[in-house]
């Protein structure tokens, strides 16, 4: 796949903006939480960069391939704590709110395993990924995952 246009070309200062508050956003919850469930959103939005992108980041920080594997079927798969069980039906009521408002369900288990910061932080977090994708898929992105990594450290420097 090409890319329609590069977006760091095409908007420089906003991009390294939206990078920089997601590294920060991203970096607030436990890498392993944070990867999974940008690994689930990319599965619902069918994010190929992402998905790519994530589960080399998940096995680099020392996910199971059965866990990644297993991620679609989460509901299932004895696996998953309470708290992932509770951040993935959170992260497939949020990417999927056009489908109809099933957050209330799924607040009450988020609830019960994070606090009002850590409710913020994954939401924010779950915003990000699925403007991630929407970039990705909009625009036809892909990106090795090594460099996003190099730069996401370069921006934190």
């Amino acid at each position: 796949m090409t890319a329609k246009l590069d977006l760091f070309a095409a908007a420089p200062s906003l991009m390294k903006e939206w990078q920089r508050a997601s590294i920060a956003i991203s970096s607030s919850l436990e890498p392993s939480l944070a990867e999974l469930v940008k690994i689930r959103a990319s599965q619902i939005n069918g994010c190929a960069n992402c998905l790519n992108m994530h589960t080399v980041f998940a096995r680099e920080d020392g996910e199971t391939e059965q866990r990644i594997y297993l991620l679609s079927a989460w509901r299932e798969a004895p696996c998953y704590t309470d708290r992932e069980r509770a951040a993935l039906g959170w992260t497939e009521a949020l990417t999927r709110i056009s489908e109809g408002h099933t957050h209330e369900t799924a607040y009450g288990a988020l609830e019960a395993e994070f606090t009002p910061e850590e409710q913020v932080k994954l939401t924010l977090m779950i915003n990000v990924i699925n403007g991630y994708n929407r970039l990705a898929v909009g625009f036809g992105g892909w990106a090795d995952p090594a460099a996003i990594r190099s730069a996401a450290k370069a921006a934190a420097a």
